[in-house]
């Protein structure tokens, strides 16, 4: 049965974890299906945003423990973990990652609980629109063990030290409004998919290349790169884009008061 589902339609992706039954805790077979529904949007021309959401009543529970159980101690284990299988990056942390390395924005909706694994998939998206009633949790800590799926790179991207040691430490989970205040949740929305795709729309509707160079740009921004490097980011990519047709196209669609034509 298939874990991930890609549909594309008027350039929005839109995918959906679909093991609603086990609540998306995450196994084997989702691991390598959530990775090859992000690798195979890193090349994807056409698409301008993505829509990330998951089947039933939770968005991610986590890992499916029982489905790794058996491989919880060993030398293969150690190799498995250690290896670089995606870039910098192992199976399990290109998960998370590989949502940084698609060049659209992601919008992701989290209902019920984003556990663990389903934390810090989240996290990779550029956007999350949360349920009301949405928990989310550092889970690792309740198993003996650290965030290991692209968290480190990806918490201190929005949250304060404190929150993270914090939500680190304990595994305690925390509602969405705590998650608003504490910068990982972007908006708190009833319907939390209806408000995601109203901003994938709004995406789709503007310069393509504009959104993708935006991205890129915001990534160096926050890679740590010095001052003038970012500053000179802003200039050759700002370049690339003025003049050129995506660029010109919105200049006579704003002056003719009419929706540009990509």
């Amino acid at each position: 049965m298939a874990r991930v589902t890609t549909e594309i339609r008027d350039h929005i992706a839109y995918v959906t974890l679909t093991r609603g039954d086990k609540m998306n805790a995450v196994d084997p077979d989702m691991a390598e299906a959530i990775v090859e529904a992000g690798e195979a949007l890193k090349t994807n021309d056409d698409i301008r945003a993505v829509l990330l959401s998951a089947e039933g009543r939770a968005f991610c529970a986590g890992l499916d423990v029982a489905s790794f159980g058996k491989h919880a101690s060993g030398g293969d284990q150690t190799d498995r973990i250690v290896a670089r299988t995606h870039g910098p990056s192992n199976l399990m942390q290109q998960v998370a990652m590989v949502w940084r390395e698609v060049p659209v924005p992601v919008i992701a909706v989290v209902q019920g609980v984003a556990f663990g694994a389903g934390f810090q998939l989240a996290l990779g998206a550029d956007v999350r629109i949360a349920a009301p009633d949405a928990k989310f949790a550092v889970m690792e800590a309740k198993w003996g063990l650290v965030p290991d799926m692209g968290g480190m790179v990806l918490m201190p991207t929005l949250m304060r030290s404190d929150v993270i040691r914090l939500m680190t430490y304990t595994a305690d989970p925390v509602g969405a409004d705590k998650g608003l205040d504490w910068g990982f949740v972007t908006e708190i929305a009833d319907d939390p998919y209806a408000r995601a795709e109203e901003i994938v729309k709004s995406i789709a509707d503007k310069s393509p290349s504009g959104t993708r160079l935006a991205k890129a740009l915001i990534a160096v921004a926050e890679s740590g790169a010095s001052e003038a490097d970012v500053l000179m980011a802003e200039s050759v990519e700002q370049a690339k884009l003025i003049g050129g047709k995506h660029q010109q196209e919105i200049v006579m669609a704003n002056m003719q008061k009419r929706k540009p034509n990509f």
